[in-house]
This record gives structure tokens, sequence and C-alpha cells, in this order.
């Protein structure tokens, strides 16, 4: 039985580790890199500065895919929403 509950716990943490490369691939590819970096500031703000920043708003999952889509304060990203979505909860979750 711990066998079992020790490989389902491995199991949610692999997929876990997948999709934040996944993430933090469609990060790259989709020019964030560029100006940002997950712990160092470049050009823009440190994507650990983003989650601390947006910290229990709860709008704030909203509020940065409208900037990241809409280009409001951000150069307008070229992903469709769910991407947006995700790179914005990968964002959030450093």
């Amino acid at each position: 039985m711990k066998l079992i509950a020790i490989a389902a716990l491995a199991s949610i943490a692999l997929a876990g580790a997948g999709a934040a490369n996944a993430q933090e691939a469609l990060a790259k590819s989709s020019g964030c890199m560029i100006c940002h970096a997950v712990d160092t500031k470049k050009a823009g703000p440190a994507f650990k500065e983003i989650a601390a920043k947006y910290k229990g708003k709860a709008d704030a999952e909203a509020t940065l895919v409208t900037k990241l889509t809409k280009g409001q304060g951000h150069p307008a990203v070229k992903v469709s929403d769910d991407d947006a979505k995700g790179l914005v909860k990968w964002v959030l979750s450093q």
C-alpha cells in the first residue's frame, strides 16, 4: 500500500515538473526570456519579482493575461489565450 502511495506521489511530482518545463519552454519560444529571467532582472523584472508583486491579489491572473494579450503596459505577446494563461500561472508560481 505504501508503495502505491509513493508511486502516485512521484507521478504527480513528475507531471508537475513536466508542466513547469513546458511553460518555461513556451516562455523561451515566445520571446519572454529576451526581457525577463526567472530570478534576475533584465530589461524587464524577474518572474519572481512579478509573482511577489501580485501575490494574494485575486485578479492577478486576469490582469497579467490582459497585459500580455492586449499589450497594456507590456508588448503584446502572440500566443493563444490558453498559452497566455499557462504562462501567467507559471510566472505566478515562482
